[in-house]
Protein backbone atom coordinates (compact mmCIF):
# COMPACT_ATOMS: atom_id res chain seq x y z
CA UNK A 1 0.00 0.00 0.00
CA UNK A 2 3.03 2.95 0.72
CA UNK A 3 5.29 3.21 -2.29
CA UNK A 4 8.73 4.81 -1.85
CA UNK A 5 8.31 8.62 -1.90
CA UNK A 6 10.61 10.77 -2.91
CA UNK A 7 11.45 14.53 -2.61
CA UNK A 8 13.68 17.12 -3.18
CA UNK A 9 13.53 19.19 0.01
CA UNK A 10 12.71 17.68 3.47
CA UNK A 11 10.02 20.84 3.71
CA UNK A 12 7.44 19.06 1.06
CA UNK A 13 7.50 15.87 3.25
CA UNK A 14 7.14 18.59 6.59
CA UNK A 15 4.17 20.22 5.10
CA UNK A 16 2.12 16.24 4.73
CA UNK A 17 3.10 14.91 8.41
CA UNK A 18 2.21 18.24 9.90
CA UNK A 19 -1.39 17.91 8.49
CA UNK A 20 -1.37 14.26 9.25
CA UNK A 21 -0.75 14.87 13.30
CA UNK A 22 -2.86 17.37 13.70
CA UNK A 23 -5.85 15.45 11.84
CA UNK A 24 -4.70 12.41 14.47
CA UNK A 25 -4.53 15.23 17.48
CA UNK A 26 -8.00 16.28 16.65
CA UNK A 27 -9.36 12.48 16.28
CA UNK A 28 -7.72 11.58 19.30
CA UNK A 29 -9.65 14.60 21.17
CA UNK A 30 -12.91 14.21 20.18
CA UNK A 31 -12.67 10.41 20.48
CA UNK A 32 -11.74 11.55 24.44
CA UNK A 33 -14.42 13.67 25.07
CA UNK A 34 -16.99 11.94 23.26
CA UNK A 35 -16.11 8.87 25.68
CA UNK A 36 -15.55 11.11 28.66
CA UNK A 37 -19.37 12.52 28.43
CA UNK A 38 -20.61 9.12 27.74
CA UNK A 39 -18.96 7.55 30.83
CA UNK A 40 -20.18 10.16 32.92
CA UNK A 41 -23.17 11.17 32.01
CA UNK A 42 -23.94 6.81 31.88
CA UNK A 43 -25.03 6.88 28.52
CA UNK A 44 -24.49 4.33 25.42
CA UNK A 45 -24.57 4.25 21.72
CA UNK A 46 -24.82 1.05 19.43
CA UNK A 47 -21.29 0.07 18.42
CA UNK A 48 -20.79 -2.21 15.05
CA UNK A 49 -22.65 -5.33 16.56
CA UNK A 50 -25.58 -3.44 17.60
CA UNK A 51 -24.31 -3.85 21.61
CA UNK A 52 -24.65 -0.52 23.51
CA UNK A 53 -20.64 0.72 24.22
CA UNK A 54 -19.50 3.81 26.38
CA UNK A 55 -16.16 3.49 24.21
CA UNK A 56 -16.93 3.95 20.63
CA UNK A 57 -14.27 4.77 18.15
CA UNK A 58 -14.01 7.86 16.14
CA UNK A 59 -13.55 5.76 13.23
CA UNK A 60 -17.35 3.72 13.89
CA UNK A 61 -18.61 7.23 15.03
CA UNK A 62 -17.63 8.94 11.56
CA UNK A 63 -19.02 5.35 9.26
CA UNK A 64 -22.91 5.76 11.39
CA UNK A 65 -22.52 9.90 10.56
CA UNK A 66 -22.63 8.67 6.54
CA UNK A 67 -26.23 9.00 5.35
CA UNK A 68 -27.39 11.99 7.29
CA UNK A 69 -28.19 14.59 4.31
CA UNK A 70 -28.73 18.43 5.02
CA UNK A 71 -31.95 19.05 3.07
CA UNK A 72 -32.46 23.58 2.39
CA UNK A 73 -35.46 24.42 1.31
CA UNK A 74 -36.30 27.65 -0.84
CA UNK A 75 -36.79 30.21 2.16
CA UNK A 76 -33.68 28.87 4.52
CA UNK A 77 -35.72 26.47 6.00
CA UNK A 78 -33.29 23.37 7.21
CA UNK A 79 -33.93 20.00 7.67
CA UNK A 80 -31.42 17.00 9.13
CA UNK A 81 -32.28 13.41 7.21
CA UNK A 82 -31.85 10.14 8.24
CA UNK A 83 -30.70 11.03 12.10
CA UNK A 84 -31.62 8.14 14.94
CA UNK A 85 -31.30 8.39 18.75
CA UNK A 86 -27.44 7.40 18.60
CA UNK A 87 -26.64 10.52 16.27
CA UNK A 88 -28.01 12.69 18.85
CA UNK A 89 -26.65 11.38 21.73
CA UNK A 90 -23.20 11.89 20.29
CA UNK A 91 -24.51 14.64 19.16
CA UNK A 92 -25.29 16.00 22.38
CA UNK A 93 -22.01 15.03 23.99
CA UNK A 94 -19.91 16.41 21.60
CA UNK A 95 -21.40 20.07 22.54
CA UNK A 96 -23.68 22.99 21.53
CA UNK A 97 -22.35 23.15 18.17
CA UNK A 98 -22.79 19.63 16.88
CA UNK A 99 -26.05 19.55 18.92
CA UNK A 100 -27.35 22.36 16.74
CA UNK A 101 -25.91 21.03 13.31
CA UNK A 102 -27.74 17.68 14.01
CA UNK A 103 -30.81 18.68 15.50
Amino acid sequence: MAREFYVKKVERLMAPTFIMTLCLLVYAACEYRLRKVLAEKELTVPDQKKKPTQRPTMRWVFQSFVGIHVLVVPGGHRQVLNVKAHHLVVARALGPPFEEMYA
